[in-house]
Parts: structure tokens; sequence; C-alpha cells
């Protein structure tokens, strides 16, 4: 990187082909919303204090964890305002460009595998081995802002070197991995939403369905989830709309697979979330094949 720290951007789609890679420093960090992208995400904590969503799991992190996040995983990191500076790397990595580096005996994919035994999206290396991650990381983020002769081959072989080494981490059971919390009457309902996120689904009916009162399922679900029951059920819808849309189905009946309702709801819905319509994201969708549509 040619400067220690690059100002930070709420953009979460990716401009640049295959993988980007970013060194944030905060003094003042607002809160980002709940959100999701199509493509892998490598999150290195250097410092400050972070409580860390992916789904149903909150988890506490420490300087030198790791968080690895697949893609359309919803997720958001909650920092805590205090005398540390906030600071990570992160590393942003097309799914199909890391297939492509993946040979037919190692899967670069494996780590950020949930249905893998003992897996977990946080990874707590031990001090040395997460010093060497920050060092093959901001070596990565060196090469790839240079444009000499060789430089591009050198760091996808540093990015490659980078994911084997994540993997053979994620892959030693001599570790535990770090514990997240969670609630059993929060995982029901997300278990539920996500199951039958295109029927019919409201506070007033999650509540008398799980025996809990209206007040407690919201201040137990932000807790857990980070954003509101009613945003929560818009975000699973709008995802699966998305994936439906690029496979080719017409926007007017995604709108009825995905619980919209009627086709208003689900335009306005698609705009204020992709800032484009479902028509607009469909053609974009054609004339951009290798995209990567993030949130």
């Amino acid at each position: 990187m040619r400067e220690a720290f690059q100002p930070y951007t709420y953009r979460q789609h990716m401009i640049t082909k295959d993988y980007e890679v970013f060194h944030y420093r905060s003094t003042y960090m607002e809160t980002v919303a709940l959100h999701h992208h199509d493509f892998y995400e490598i999150y290195l904590l250097l410092g400050g204090k972070v409580e860390y969503i992916v789904e149903n799991r909150l988890y506490q992190m420490r300087p030198g964890d790791i968080m690895l996040v697949s893609p359309l995983e919803l997720h958001q990191a909650r920092i805590s305002t205090g005398a540390d500076a906030y600071e990570r790397i992160v590393l942003w990595v097309e799914r199909s460009f890391l297939e492509r580096l993946s040979s037919p005996r190692t899967s670069l994919t494996r780590c950020f595998d949930a249905s893998q035994s003992g897996h977990s999206n946080l990874m707590r290396p031990t001090p040395a081995l997460s010093a060497d991650f920050r060092r093959r990381m901001e070596e990565l983020g060196n090469l790839r802002s240079q444009e000499g002769y060789g430089c591009d081959l050198l760091a996808d072989s540093c990015l490659t070197q980078l994911l084997v080494k994540l993997n053979l981490a994620a892959q030693n059971t001599d570790a535990a991995p770090p514990n997240y919390s969670s609630d059993q009457v929060v995982d029901a309902v997300l278990e539920y939403i996500n199951r039958h996120y295109n029927d019919p689904l409201s506070l007033d009916s999650l509540s008398e369905r799980f025996f809990i009162s209206k007040y407690h399922l919201l201040r137990k679900f932000d807790h857990q989830v980070g954003t509101t029951v009613h945003r929560y059920i818009q975000q699973k819808r709008l995802l699966n709309a998305r994936q439906l849309l690029v496979s080719g189905v017409a926007p007017n009946e995604v709108c009825q697979y995905c619980g919209f309702g009627d086709y208003t709801n689900f335009y306005r819905a698609f705009k204020a979330e992709y800032h484009m319509t479902p028509r607009e994201f469909v053609q974009f969708a054609k004339n951009n094949p290798g995209a990567k549509f993030g949130n």
C-alpha cells in the first residue's frame, strides 16, 4: 500500500477485479448497518474493541483475531468508542477468483465452509501466527498497489500463500474455536424467518408464535442480530430476490416468491437497498456477467 492507511469508504461492492485490500485506522467510526455482499471477506482486527455479528452469532473480538465472512452472510461490526483507535485490514476476494486459485486437491474456500466440522467465522491465531497474517496482508496490499514488472504475479502468489495458511490454521483441531453468544429464542425466530421468508411475517405474528412480548423480542433481536426484525426479514427477502433475478426469474414473479405481497412494495424496497430498480438490475446483470453484486 502506498500509504499507511486509506480513507474509509462505506462502499460495500468491489470495483477492482478479483480482490481488494484495505488498511483502515479510525479514531471515530459510525455504525455500519447489517449488510451482505457477493464475495468473501477476511477481516483482521489490529486495534479497538469490536463485537462482530454474522447471521445469528455474536462474536467478541480481540486485536489479532480474524473474521471470515462468506458471500451472502449478513454481518455487522459493532465498534465501541474509546481511547483505542479502531484499526483493521480487510481483504475482499471474488468467489470465482478464489475458485480459480484452488485445485482439485486444495480448496481455498474450505475455511469459509460452515458445513466443515468445528467451523467458526472467528479465528484466534497465536500472536506469532497473527503477526504473520498481518505481514502477508500488508505485503499483498503493497504489491496490489504497484504496477511494476511481475507485481501482479507476485500479488497472486502472496494471496495464495495467505489463503493456504488461513485454511491450515482453520483446520487446526488442537485449538478450540472461540465461543460466540446467542439466544435460544432469537435462534428459533431466525430459523423460522429463513424458512418462511416468503410467507406473511410481522413482529406481532412472531411474538405470538414464540410466546414472547414484542418489546423483549425487539431487544433480544437487536442485541444478537444488530438490526430490527422488520429489517432482517426485508434483507433476507431482498437477498433471495436478487439471486432469483440473476437466475432469470421475472421481477413480478420474484415479488410473489419472496413475500413482498405486491410489486410496489418490492420495487421500493429493492431500489432503496440497491439504488436501482429490479428491471435495471436485471439489465445490469446481463450486461455485466462478471459483476460482484454487493449491498
